[in-house]
């Protein structure tokens, strides 16, 4: 493990939130905890389930952790998985290219931390913890010199899709990347083959991304283990906005 982010905390109504990079095994196994309960058994994904309760994959080894733990019961509330360009160059890859191909991106991949894996504890998604793991991951990408965030956010597809194609649609018109940044997933999700939801709900998380200057990299990807319709964003740390790099701490 690389060296840990300082330790942050902040005050809510409910709960005292501390902000830290997970250093354990054991601290791990919580983060995986989390991902299950939430990723899993929440969004009811039984095909997915594991005797160990614990969500995880080849990637987390390789990973950063950001952990928003509450200080008073000192369970973990919040994750966001972070992958370094340097740790990607040793492994030959990011999690992405398991949906997109990337190769436009070769240019830059020096430059860019892959965040994934994000989760919150569903009593806990009031904004202060997401608050908090962006703060970190403003920190670590300091810390790494990258100028680029990249990852996927994805968008339910219990509703058949028509939700997905309102988002997708919507979205596209207003946020999509330059042509040098699209990426092509390799399972697409078909889109124009369904109609869209009449008012799009974006996800928190892909909402927080668009606010921020992020791009939609192109279509996208069908996950049909995840029962989703994921997107490749790519965020300049250049187009965040100034009101939220106030509060992700990134003001130069």
């Amino acid at each position: 493990m690389q060296q840990p982010i300082l330790q942050t905390e902040i005050r809510t109504s409910s709960a005292k939130l501390s902000l830290s990079m997970a250093s354990t095994a054991e601290e791990l196994r919580e983060v995986q905890r989390l991902r299950y309960k939430v990723f899993i058994e929440t969004m009811g994904l039984t095909a997915l389930a594991s005797e160990d309760g614990l969500d995880s994959d080849e990637f987390d080894e390789h990973c950063d952790h950001l952990i928003v733990r509450d200080t008073n019961t000192l369970r973990v509330v919040g994750t966001y998985r972070l992958l370094s360009a340097a740790r990607a160059h040793k492994l030959g890859r990011v999690y992405s290219e398991n949906e997109f191909d990337l190769s436009r991106l070769n240019n830059v991949r020096s430059r860019i931390v892959e965040a994934g894996r994000a989760c919150i504890h569903p009593d806990y998604r009031g904004g202060s913890v997401i608050m908090l793991l962006w703060s970190g991951l403003a920190e670590y990408m300091r810390r790494e010199r990258c100028d680029f965030l990249a990852g996927c956010a994805s968008i339910s597809l219990a509703d058949g899709g028509h939700n997905a194609v309102a988002v997708y649609t919507s979205l596209a018109a207003k946020h999509m990347a330059p042509v040098e940044y699209r990426v092509t997933p390799h399972l697409p999700f078909p889109y124009s083959k369904l109609e869209a939801a009449q008012s799009p709900q974006i996800p928190p998380l892909l909402k927080g991304y668009m606010r921020s200057g992020a791009w939609i990299c192109g279509e996208p990807a069908w996950d049909p283990d995840f029962e989703s319709a994921d997107l490749f964003l790519l965020m300049p740390l250049a187009n965040l906005d100034s009101r939220y790099a106030r509060h992700y701490g990134v003001e130069g």
